[in-house]
């Protein structure tokens, strides 16, 4: 018999509050944090406006050698981890050190210390040979990836299995789902995974500003992300984390756990056919849809809400309607759908976890969290998109989906824990 695996504990830094409560504060007030960029002179760019984090490690509990050693974004792995620990509840020092895992995601890894650490030896680029004399100590942890989920793993004291998932955009929803399947196979007991990305900086600016994926509504920060609005034009980069403890069921039901959710499906699959073009039908999204509702043994009635991957692109928005009315057939057009992304912007490889947070916060406060600056619906979006307001309402079982440059299609299942602990 497969193993349940659920949710206890919690930790986010997103844009707009530092915390999850904070974070679930500005999506409930249909609140947006997107801003000017103000971490370097963007005024040569296309797209100056962004999803900033308010963020000082000091304030974490993170030493100077760990800021010095650490990239942004693990810094924003580690705070949230620590903060996802906590609010489980769990003494991860009575659990065997080798039943404790970590998966995290991320697409662009430590992207913010590369570029920096290539400022500093070409002297802001002026010196086509770099200078040695002036590389960081620490320049191999910027380099591997891996240092990242390595950082998580000593910060939760985990020696189990290791693990970082990078797939793009659909990276923390991925990570959690192969979490999910480590505990469910056996391979741990408990699995901290969630995903952390920091992509404000000038180059991945310039990547997408070459395929003018991202906004140019910079005299509008505030307004410039706006997901299935007839007057989008690209979605809002953006930089978080969100990271989770996930514990077998029994097992933390045994201690008393607090339970956000139950992780019951999960699936991912990929389209085979442009790096960054989706097809109308949305077949590749419909299918990882349809795989995740039957690990789940459900019907697609039985879905109260869509948090929906809703970047704000037409393609993507276009692309995702037509999977839902694939995948949830008649019930596409009775379920409230809504895109948290209008609100805190898209931070690549972190936003699926992020969204696995509002998932499992609708589902815990019975809340559905609005679609921001949704004033005019393309008639292509015709679904209930919940605009500008969130609506309270059962919420006992949530689908939350991911899309991400490849083909990346992902879908996820989180369902209300049994007997009303919420």
């Amino acid at each position: 018999m497969t193993r349940r695996v659920v949710i206890t504990g919690i930790g986010v830094r997103a844009p707009g509050g530092k915390g999850t409560k904070e974070f679930w504060s500005l999506l409930t007030d249909g609140r947006t944090a997107t801003r000017e960029v103000s971490f370097f002179d963007a005024s040569g760019f296309r797209s100056r406006v962004a999803g900033e984090v308010d963020f000082r490690p000091e304030d974490e509990g993170l030493t100077p050698r760990q800021v010095r050693r650490m990239d942004r974004a693990t810094q924003f792995a580690v705070a949230c981890t620590q903060e996802a620990v906590a609010d489980s509840g769990l003494a991860f020092g009575d659990v065997d050190p080798h039943r404790i895992g970590v998966v995290l995601g991320s697409a662009v890894a430590a992207a913010t210390s590369l570029e920096n650490e290539y400022l500093v030896m070409s002297d802001r680029g002026r010196e086509w040979l770099v200078d040695p004399e002036h590389l960081s100590p620490y320049m191999f942890d910027y380099l591997t990836p891996g240092a990242m989920p390595a950082e998580v793993a000593w910060a939760a004291g985990a020696e189990g299995p290791v693990t970082l998932v990078s797939d793009g955009c659909t990276s923390g929803i991925d990570a959690v789902g192969h979490a999910v399947q480590l505990i469910q196979e056996g391979g741990a007991e408990v699995v901290v995974a969630g995903a952390a990305d920091t992509p404000v900086t000038p180059i991945v600016v310039a990547c997408f500003d070459a395929i003018k994926a991202t906004t140019k509504r910079n005299d509008d920060p505030e307004h410039a992300s706006r997901p299935f609005d007839a007057t989008r034009d690209g979605f809002v980069l953006a930089e978080g984390a969100a990271m989770f403890v996930l514990e077998e069921y029994a097992a933390a039901r045994a201690r008393g756990a607090q339970v956000y959710a139950e992780v019951t499906g999960y699936a991912t699959r990929c389209n085979a056919y442009h790096m960054t073009g989706l097809k109308k039908d949305g077949r590749e999204m419909a299918e990882a849809i349809r795989s995740a509702l039957d690990a789940s043994r459900i019907a697609p009635e039985t879905v109260d809400y869509v948090n929906a991957h809703g970047s704000g692109t037409r393609q993507n928005d276009r692309h995702e309607t037509a999977a839902f009315k694939r995948s949830l057939k008649e019930h596409a057009y009775a379920v409230p759908v809504s895109s948290i992304k209008s609100m805190v912007g898209h931070s690549l490889g972190a936003i699926g976890s992020i969204e696995i947070a509002a998932s499992a916060l609708a589902i815990r406060h019975n809340v559905v969290p609005p679609t921001a600056n949704l004033h005019h619906a393309d008639p292509e979006c015709d679904l209930d998109y919940v605009p500008l307001t969130a609506r309270e309402q059962p919420v006992d079982t949530v689908l939350t989906v991911g899309s991400g440059f490849g083909g990346f299609q992902s879908a996820m299942v989180l369902r209300a824990p049994e007997g009303g602990d919420r």
